[in-house]
């Protein structure tokens, strides 16, 4: 049981008829003007609406943040995945054109020796003598190679020194005052270092990728 309160009155008088008190309890209205009710069933439905637009708004920016961060995920995925594709398409295009070299290089030995010496046209022409060392020199490896001299203005004597231990298509161009040499397989090598060096430094400096509008 509560304690006993006892009665009191909401409102006290003076003797003269003057409110010393005033009542804080205001009696609740039991019946309203037909615009007065209007008035606040409006102002209910405002209320209403202006709840309802807020939760909706706290759910859009909620559903926006998960939705940037599933973008942000994807977006750094698909550029592993691009980064990957980049290097695989250059390793594919290396190989291709290993294979391609290689083909050409076995149906036409002297293929690479012939255009070195047609580079080197100005350098050698003066020369008194022009010596490669190559493997497989055979006759008519031999005849290519002092044609390409001819053509390259080189009217000196042109030794030959057949070199067994050397890589197909290898060779060297020694002169008074120079020397050249290539090596399929060193080339091929420095090819795919620097081709690993390019991918190596562009790896997060790639282009952005383009999602589209």
């Amino acid at each position: 049981m509560n304690a006993a309160r006892p009665f009191v009155f909401d409102q006290e008088f003076a003797e003269d008829g003057r409110v010393l008190r005033a009542a804080d309890r205001r009696p609740a209205r039991r019946a309203y003007l037909p615009a007065e009710v209007e008035a606040l069933v409006a102002q209910a439905a405002a209320d209403a609406r202006a709840q309802a637009l807020a939760e909706v708004e706290g759910r859009r920016a909620a559903a926006l943040t998960v939705i940037a961060d599933g973008v942000a995920r994807g977006v750094a995925a698909l550029s592993e995945v691009a980064q990957r594709h980049r290097e695989e398409s250059a390793g594919l295009a290396l190989s291709c054109g290993r294979v391609l070299a290689s083909t050409a290089l076995e149906r036409f030995p002297a293929g690479a020796v012939t255009a070195a010496i047609e580079a080197l046209g100005r350098e050698i022409e003066a020369q008194g003598r022009l010596t490669v060392r190559a493997a497989g020199l055979d006759d008519e490896t031999r005849r290519l190679i002092e044609d390409a001299c001819a053509q390259a203005g080189h009217a000196g004597a042109v030794a030959f020194r057949d070199d067994p231990s050397m890589p197909p298509a290898a060779f060297e161009l020694s002169w008074a005052d120079g020397r050249a040499e290539y090596d399929p397989d060193g080339a091929a090598r420095r090819m795919a270092d620097a081709l690993n060096s390019a991918l190596a430094a562009e790896a997060g400096h790639a282009e952005p990728i383009d999602l589209g509008a």
